[in-house]
């Protein structure tokens, strides 16, 4: 859900210039749908085995191997969640898979580890983020609107080698609250530097935005739940441009919101529709994931769910690749996206349960 930007220097650049797209987006970011009718891909479906027989479950979490055209994917074993319920233990079943660009298995980890992985992240060393969003003391209403203290695991992120091998653990076992972290953490992004981005609140207000050094010691945290300038509803995803901003997909406002990467606010954009995931290419090309809009989220009706593609940096919106199935009632289409060195679109879906390819037509 998150861009890999090895290729990336960031220089110092003053927030009057690192704003240069809010100018020309101003007559996009209306009220009015955006829903180009420019559709340049062709689909592939059921492209990607998991082993041992095994099915797709929800899956929102997918990025780009270091080596361009590698995907790694992680989904929640063949259902929502990871967690038996009768046992309250996550099973021990691999979670996140690497994948090549024909659909062949070469990697999966994760056994045990992860009871809703969430987010994903590749950093320039090849080592994956993953955020988990829940834990495992399964509950619903009320009872979610606090940290358990029955979880013994959840609300963490986690760093894998590219073998498997955990590196680097943040956040207390079975989430915390307050100024401790997490609960219901979303995405993770690093920087170039080494620094870490975290995003939580996925329905509860915890609403903000964590950043750490690259030793995991927190440096400071910005936001709250709100519809102002650097607050958020459901921050769900992350991506950074070649000019280092920091891109927020604000879901639950409908909205992209852009910052500096001290979490200064430098603009909003509304155009990329409902935001689930973000990812952003070496051509500062922006692809933004909509699975709720006119579905779950009744609140932007006359949005199309699917992939809307433009540029991060006029915020332009030149395409979209629309969610095949017009009316639902739930989350659709992909949630998660992931672009290779190619060119091609890889979409990670909740609602239908399945990891989907795009290639230019």
């Amino acid at each position: 859900m998150s861009n890999h930007f090895s290729f990336l220097k960031i220089a110092a650049v003053p927030a009057c210039l690192l704003a240069f797209g809010s100018i020309a987006v101003q007559a996009q970011t209306g009220g009015a749908p955006v829903n180009p009718s420019n559709n340049p891909y062709a689909t592939i479906s059921n492209l990607f085995d998991l082993p041992n027989g095994r099915t797709w479950g929800s899956t929102s979490a997918v990025d780009i191997d270091k080596d361009g055209k590698s995907v790694w994917v992680a989904e929640r074993c063949g259902a929502n969640t990871c967690v038996d319920a009768a046992t309250k233990q996550i099973k021990d079943i691999p979670t996140i898979f690497k994948f090549d660009e024909h659909g062949k298995l070469l990697r999966s980890f994760g056994n045990g580890l992860i009871a809703f992985p969430h987010g994903i992240h590749v950093d320039r060393e090849g080592n994956v983020w993953v955020t988990d969003g829940l834990d495992n003391d399964p509950r619903t209403g009320a009872a979610l609107q606090a940290p358990s203290a029955n979880a013994t695991k959840g609300h963490q992120v986690i760093k894998f080698s590219p073998t498997g091998q955990v590196l680097l653990t943040l956040g207390k076992p079975g989430g915390a609250s307050g100024e401790q972290f997490f609960y219901q953490p979303n995405d993770v992004l690093v920087a170039p530097n080494g620094d870490i981005f975290v995003c939580q609140g996925h329905g509860v207000p915890v609403d903000k935005i964590f950043k750490f050094d690259k030793t995991g010691k927190l440096i400071k945290t910005w936001g709250k739940r709100g519809t102002g300038n650097g607050e958020f509803n459901q921050p769900h995803a992350f991506a950074m441009d070649s000019k280092g901003r920091l891109f927020v997909g604000d879901r639950g406002n409908n909205r992209i919101q852009i910052f500096d990467q001290d979490g200064n606010y430098l603009d909003q954009w509304t155009q990329f529709s409902r935001p689930s995931g973000l990812f952003i290419d070496k051509q500062d090309n922006l692809y933004s994931a909509d699975s709720e809009s006119d579905s779950v989220s009744q609140s932007h009706p006359g949005w199309k769910r699917g992939l809307r593609i433009g540029s991060a940096k006029d915020g332009k919106v030149t395409a979209l690749i629309p969610d095949p199935v017009e009316k639902t009632t739930g989350t659709s289409a992909a949630e998660g996206v992931a672009v290779d060195a190619k060119g091609n679109l890889y979409g990670a879906e909740v609602g239908p349960k399945a990891l989907k390819k795009y290639v230019k037509k």
